[in-house]
């Protein structure tokens, strides 16, 4: 578990508070290992007794850094070693007691084969409209503007990509500067055009025949995807002339 210093009574708990995290905040630094994690995921391995997160008088989850830790062992045990909770759950008791405990072995390993094999078959992780409201912590009234802004929009069966949590948290977070929803229709623009472009690149090899090459299109996707957003970013930090940490 990661170790937090300790300081004085008002001070040391004020600190601790700062540093607890929202679940879309757990989401978010989850998802760069686990992307397709959701708030319904954590929210059931709580169910499970996998993690005690703490709550705010008003009833939200509020993370710290050991419970993220933790959550992101079970899930790597679950993806890795294809272990059911019940194991999981017995494996990490006996970490927390100090004993020396060897990674139980229930069902086949996970192989370089699985990791490198693309899933097209893959769904994409949805959450319901409460969901991103608690996850977000944001009220119905907020949702609804950036709705009309298109900054956020549900899919066809009313549910959410899960995704839209992180945009919703970005979006609060801006607002907490004075930039308002209409201001970021521009971003969005910017945005539906680099996914154009980047859709442009990969749709000969989606329409291709063999499955293989198709798998391979959304792995070139997300190739393409990421290098989208590294040359804005540094093309923000340039015309503002700062560098991000």
């Amino acid at each position: 578990m990661l170790q937090t210093p300790s300081g004085g009574a008002g001070s040391g708990t004020a600190a601790r508070d700062s540093r607890l995290m929202s679940i879309g905040t757990v989401l978010n630094v989850l998802r760069e290992e686990f992307p397709e994690v959701t708030v319904s995921k954590i929210r059931f391995l709580e169910s499970e007794g996998l993690i005690e997160p703490q709550r705010t008088p008003s009833g939200y989850r509020k993370f710290s850094a050991g419970d993220v830790e933790r959550l992101a062992h079970v899930l790597r045990m679950q993806r890795d070693h294809y272990l059911p909770l019940k194991v999981i759950r017995e494996h990490l008791d006996a970490m927390e007691r100090g004993e020396a405990v060897q990674l139980p072995v229930v069902g086949r390993q996970r192989t370089a084969e699985d990791v490198s094999e693309p899933s097209a078959a893959r769904t994409v992780a949805r959450i319901g409209r409460a969901e991103l409201l608690a996850a977000a912590e944001i009220d119905e009234g907020d949702l609804e503007e950036w709705e009309s802004y298109g900054l956020i929009a549900p899919l066809e069966d009313g549910a959410y990509d899960a995704e839209a949590v992180t945009v919703a948290s970005l979006v609060a977070e801006l607002g907490r500067f004075g930039i308002e929803p209409r201001h970021l229709r521009v971003m969005k623009a910017a945005a539906d055009r680099e996914a154009g472009l980047v859709d442009q690149v990969v749709a000969p090899l989606r329409r291709h025949r063999n499955p293989q090459t198709r798998a391979h299109a959304e792995a070139r996707a997300k190739e393409l995807a990421a290098l989208t957003v590294k040359l804005h970013t540094a093309l923000v930090q340039t015309a503002l002339g700062v560098r991000l940490p």
